[in-house]
């Protein structure tokens, strides 16, 4: 085995099938092109063994006891992590209704009984390759959208930045026209109630022995429910 070769993961192939001949014949034909195969010799334990470890693809037989194999694969697609998997029915029945019944329940292709290992070996490349790109396609799309939700966070905290900056620069122009100390408080209220909507604050004067201290502004609640404080020195 190459270097490239051992990097690649092997495909996982379930083939289910009544007959114990016609597994040994599809996993040596499998297994020679270097897949990974699990044989399953019925309905309920191909289910059974694709949830517990799912594959990349299933060849699946239709007429087996128990469960048909419509019945499985029906019953794949109810399953999230299972309903996206490759479904190949390999059958005897060679009716156009068999096989209009087998795209309706899921199967993504139909081969007759007796089949031809080219065909069969050709089926499952193209559709492993088509999983392979629509994975890679799912990745793409979910990487996309994370990319977009970064930059829609990062626009949405430029634009907040922005407009603070924005009102620090008009509290800066309002101030110098403030013609007493009292017009000063309420400037300064109405901002930090801009800037801070969701609570309430004061703004105390302190004075020079800071031993003291008076409520100057408030905004939001009563200077009670106060949960910020922002304090001036010197009253």
């Amino acid at each position: 085995m190459n270097g490239s070769q051992a990097e690649t993961p092997r495909k996982h192939i379930l083939v289910v099938d009544d007959s114990r001949d016609n597994l040994r014949l599809l996993s040596g034909i499998l297994i020679q092109e270097g897949y990974t195969v699990r044989p399953v010799l019925d309905g309920q334990l191909a289910f059974s063994s694709a949830k517990t470890n799912p594959p990349d693809l299933i060849l699946l037989d239709i007429m087996m006891p128990g469960m048909t194999g419509f019945d499985v694969c029906e019953l794949l697609k109810t399953e999230p992590t299972l309903r996206d998997i490759p479904v190949i029915f390999i059958s005897a029945l060679n009716s156009v209704l068999d096989k209009v019944k087998a795209f309706s329940v899921g199967g993504v292709d139909y081969i007759t009984k007796p089949f031809h290992p080219q065909e069969v070996l050709a089926r499952i490349k193209t559709h492993l390759t088509l999983r392979h790109l629509q994975q890679s396609l799912q990745d793409n799309n979910q990487t996309l959208q994370r990319e977009i939700a970064e930059r829609r966070r990062i626009e949405a905290a430029m634009r907040q930045r922005n407009w603070e900056l924005d009102l620090l620069n008009q509290l800066t122009n309002l101030l110098q026209g403030c013609q007493d100390e009292r017009a000063t408080y309420r400037v300064i209220g109405n901002i930090c109630q801009q800037l801070f909507p969701k609570i309430s604050g004061c703004l105390y004067l302190l004075n020079d022995r800071q031993t003291e201290i008076q409520i100057a502004e408030y905004w939001g609640a009563s200077p009670s429910s106060c949960t910020s404080l922002f304090i001036i020195a010197d009253i």
